[in-house]
């Protein structure tokens, strides 16, 4: 299921939708990273290309660590 979430970036909320399995990786990822979820989603929002979304730059930046994870690396 697709579920809207808020979250303040650099003092500015911003929203974003994102499929429930989504969710469970980013914070997967932020606790293997021991960083808190806002700070790698800020992370995230500040590498990603100004013509991409949040959503979209979030589902891409997961499927990145998910092959980077089963290739070893």
């Amino acid at each position: 299921m697709i579920r809207k979430h808020s979250a303040t970036l650099h003092g500015h909320r911003t929203s974003f939708s994102l499929e429930d399995e989504f969710w469970v990786e980013l914070k997967a990822i932020a606790a293997k990273r021991d960083i808190s979820l806002a700070t790698l989603i800020a992370e995230i929002d500040d590498q990603r290309d100004a013509a991409s979304n949040l959503s979209s730059a979030l589902r891409v930046h997961v499927l990145t660590w998910v092959k980077s994870s089963t290739n070893g690396n």
